[in-house]
């Protein structure tokens, strides 16, 4: 915690941003996640890929769809996006990578 009135160097600042991804929850993991849209920390991944990041997710967000199912659950059918691109649990995050997470839709 900084203390009160403390300021970091607007390069250090930056460089905070950079370091945290945007997660982007669609559909049935929004509703397990809790949230649409969620900020994640590079360094709190145990690796800096997709798979570490569905795991800290899963491990961390506790909630439910309204069937019951939880997000874990729900990322086990999903399709993931980073910056776009269709990704498997191996790719590669970088700081301020976004990242969709897509359960499959219905519909035509």
């Amino acid at each position: 915690t900084l203390p009160p009135g403390f300021r970091l160097p607007y390069s250090e600042f930056i460089q905070g941003l950079r370091s945290i991804m945007q997660v982007h929850f669609f559909a049935a993991a929004r509703s397990a996640a809790g949230n649409a849209q969620l900020s994640v920390p590079l360094t709190e991944l145990s690796s800096a890929t997709l798979g570490a990041l569905i795991e800290h997710l899963g491990q961390n967000l506790e909630g439910t769809t309204p069937s019951g199912l939880t997000l874990s659950q729900v990322m086990e059918q999903c399709s993931f996006l980073v910056n776009g691109a269709r990704s498997d649990a191996q790719a590669p995050l970088q700081d301020a990578d976004r990242v969709d997470v897509l359960p499959p839709f219905a519909g035509g």
